[in-house]
């Protein structure tokens, strides 16, 4: 779903190919794949284990390169960059949620929020106003001197995604975000995260085994022969 008022998609993978060499034979994970993904747009990546969904979100993210075609990140071609310029597309235009939420135990949540922006320049004061803010967007406001050990799972996972959002990506990158909690915690982490992408006009991939979460995302993709196929 292309945005009038957007002339590229926040994310796309074009024509990308990844294949790993197994013994003399070469095991073909991405064939030629196309995706793009478009701001405030929530998409799941649903697929069966081994069918190269970590491989794509690795791609996505700039963490590997495709044998072959291009990632573009707000319309720029990433193919020619080094390593020092994909790093700083990771840190400025793409956030991470994983599984596991990773968070710095020794550091409150507010902490945990402040330092990303910080390593990307904002000054102690600025990145401070910007985590409460999103920490109080996600319901944690009352939570902000707390360090990880003294949260719920979901309020952790919901510390992460406020970090992976801080320094204002365009694309939102997640993994299984709600794998490790209860239903009921799992639903409060979705809605809190897609209610993010869409006030954030981010563009979010979202892989997920999970078929009721994905079913309410704005589109569903999954992995057949190396090519991304849309689902209805």
């Amino acid at each position: 779903m292309m945005s009038e008022k957007t002339a590229y998609p926040a994310l796309w993978l074009h024509d990308v190919s990844r294949a790993y060499q197994q013994g003399d034979t070469p095991l073909v994970i991405l064939d030629k794949a196309e995706l793009a993904l478009w701001p405030g747009q929530s998409v799941a990546l649903v697929a069966p284990s081994g069918a190269g969904k970590s491989t794509l979100l690795h791609i996505a993210g700039l963490l590997e390169k495709p044998d072959s075609g291009d990632v573009f990140v707000n319309g720029v071609s990433t193919a020619g960059m080094d390593d020092g310029a994909r790093a700083a597309a990771r840190r400025v235009d793409i956030g991470f949620v994983y599984q596991f939420h990773h968070l710095l135990p020794e550091f409150t949540a507010l902490e945990n929020v402040v330092l990303p922006q910080m390593i990307a320049g904002l000054s102690r004061a600025e990145a401070k106003v910007r985590a409460a803010q999103l920490l109080e967007y996600l319901g944690l406001g009352h939570r902000l001197a707390h360090r990880p050990a003294e949260l719920s799972g979901g309020e952790q996972q919901r510390v992460a995604i406020a970090r992976a959002v801080a320094n204002g990506p365009r694309v939102l990158l997640a993994d299984e975000p709600t794998g490790n909690l209860d239903p009921r915690t799992a639903d409060q982490v979705f809605t809190a995260l897609t209610d993010l992408v869409r006030a954030s006009s981010l563009a979010a991939l979202i892989v997920t085994h999970n078929m009721e979460i994905a079913a309410r995302m704005d589109r569903r993709v999954t992995l057949r022969e190396g090519a991304v196929v849309e689902l209805a």
